[in-house]
């Protein structure tokens, strides 16, 4: 990054820690730190239950995964609007009347403090392993332009918001979240404009987007019935629908947002209007992904977009053999994609799409020997897009697109940290430990909870980046425990034949449930959502009745 770059970013960053300090202030007592004395505006808890789930993951992973995979990821988005009809119908009015801290407490008022505890560790675990992944992604792009190993950019990004957030609030964290997503939609379009604008002068955006369909990368919905592919329709539809229910309606990261509101209706307003912007937003980035893919088949890309393991490997002959293969394949290919955009023959179509496939398998070659090498598995689509912007992004755009990634991180990791403090202060600490003590007292607590969430998110985090793309990771962790965490809301909201028993141990029968699978099913984790929910409240039910059959 040039001089500009910089001055750009130190300066967002330098006023957001500033904004944020100075909003704290308003929140020295439990109920405006934990929830801003229930005041904020619609609009601001629909940024920011936007902009929680968002974070530099979705910037940074999704981009990736549509230059990888294309446009068939917009899919996993299909059943968010149901999703948010469905709880603005029924957990907010039933959270926001209770006048709970967090969604577990709901639980103790309709079955008991086994489930209530039970449900939040649950909760803590899943979303301490997620905020780890959230720490991860910005130390992607910042491992790039600094040069500095992830081990040490982690510890730098998630150390630094961890510090942040325990001397702030949720106000500060939702105000914060609005000013962030203005600047991630000024740097969205700005980054489209420079793609588009250094495509080839015979190269249109209509002729783009036939060059990405030939090779897969437009096509958005995928009809078929299978349960071991993730991105289809009814995955969406379905699986979808129920992590979305479970992240909007049980997660507290999610809860605590639209706790904030104002009024049941604004709560309400909140959730429908992440719900209709969601998907726009998404396809957008998506298709940003997408683009940079064809950017790529005019300007040669890395064999390898993770610079230091491709480090590891460039001086051994086989790598250099495979270099001079994917160079003249990449001369195919570019030759063949001018051709065929411009009106060419089916030829040119079969000629440009066989030397993609070959590109492919020679990325592929070079990820096995990567992994040889390394001895861990190979996967830098999470580098693909910062690697575009650094390297080919004009100067101040640079500074745009880092600024706007790492608000996104920071609001994010801050929100996430503030949930988990929230959750181990209300549901453990001052249930189990103190019930009694000055607000001071739990704002004290609630800090060194902060801190214990953000080093264990660190921890998490330099282990995430091995795992694949950083969108499916994080969804992935969320999906090993938000079914179930659904189910018991289900079993507290649906009916009232549910016991605290039948839903303590329907919970458990969840996690382990959807433990097996995993391990032993070839399925998509998204229908680990479905599974957990439904042996969740086939378990309680059963349970229940039980109960009170003994009893009567």
């Amino acid at each position: 990054m040039r001089w500009l770059d910089w001055a750009i970013v130190a300066a967002y960053l330098i006023y957001i820690v500033y904004d944020g300090i100075r909003l704290t202030k308003r929140s020295s007592e439990v109920e405006g730190y934990f929830l801003a004395n229930r005041s904020l505006p619609w609009w601001a808890v629909g940024l920011s239950v936007m902009a929680t789930q968002m974070s530099a993951i979705t910037l940074v992973g999704t981009t990736g995964q549509a230059y990888a995979d294309g446009m068939r990821f917009i899919q996993f988005y299909f059943g968010l609007p149901f999703a948010m009809i469905i709880l603005s119908m029924t957990v907010v009015p039933f959270f926001t009347r209770a006048k709970v801290y967090t969604a577990y407490e709901y639980l103790e008022n309709r079955f008991d403090a086994k489930t209530r505890s039970l449900t939040s560790f649950f909760f803590l675990i899943s979303r301490g392993m997620s905020c780890g992944v959230i720490v991860a992604a910005p130390s992607v792009i910042l491992s790039i332009v600094l040069g500095w190993n992830e081990v040490t950019t982690i510890l730098v990004m998630g150390l630094t918001t961890t510090i942040y957030t325990m001397f702030g609030g949720v106000q500060a964290v939702t105000w914060t979240d609005v000013k962030q997503m203005v600047i991630i939609f000024i740097g969205l379009f700005a980054v489209l404009y420079v793609i588009l604008d250094q495509f080839p002068d015979s190269v249109s955006i209509g002729e783009a987007m036939t060059l990405a369909g030939t090779v897969g990368r437009m096509k958005t919905i995928d009809t078929s019935f299978n349960l071991n592919e993730t991105y289809t329709l009814w995955s969406g539809l379905i699986g979808g629908l129920f992590l979305f229910l479970s992240y909007f309606g049980c997660d507290q990261s999610q809860v605590q947002r639209f706790l904030t509101a104002r009024s049941v209706s604004e709560g309400r307003v909140s959730l429908l209007m992440s719900a209709f912007i969601k998907i726009p937003m998404q396809f957008l980035i998506l298709f940003i992904g997408v683009m940079v893919f064809v950017f790529y088949q005019f300007h040669q890309p890395p064999m390898v977009f993770k610079a230091d393991d491709r480090a590891k490997v460039e001086q051994k002959s086989a790598y250099r053999e495979l270099d001079a293969a994917y160079a003249k394949a990449y001369t195919a290919r570019t030759s063949a994609a001018l051709e065929y955009s411009n009106g060419g023959s089916e030829t040119a179509r079969q000629g440009f799409a066989a030397a993609n496939n070959e590109m492919d398998a020679i990325r592929s070659q070079v990820g096995d020997l990567v992994k040889t090498e390394t001895g861990k598995t190979f996967n830098d689509v999470n580098y693909v897009f910062p690697t575009f912007v650094t390297t080919h992004a004009p100067i101040g755009v640079v500074g745009l697109i880092i600024a706007a990634i790492f608000a996104a991180a920071m609001s994010s990791i801050s929100a996430e940290l503030t949930s988990l403090s929230t959750a181990t202060v209300i549901d453990f600490y001052r249930r189990h430990f103190r019930k009694e003590a000055p607000d001071a007292h739990y704002l004290f607590v609630s800090k060194l909870a902060t801190g214990f969430w953000g080093i264990f998110a660190c921890i998490v985090a330099m282990y995430a980046g091995r795992l694949g793309s950083l969108i499916e990771v994080v969804n992935r962790f969320g999906s090993y425990f938000y079914g179930s965490l659904l189910g018991v809301f289900v079993l507290a909201i649906g009916t009232r034949r549910a016991t605290g028993n039948g839903a303590f141990i329907g919970l458990l029968s969840g996690i382990l449930t959807v433990a097996v699978a995993s391990n032993y099913l070839t399925i998509s984790f998204l229908w680990y959502n479905l599974i957990g929910c439904a042996v969740v409240f086939a378990v309680g039910m059963i349970i229940s009745l039980f109960e009170k059959s003994v009893e009567s």
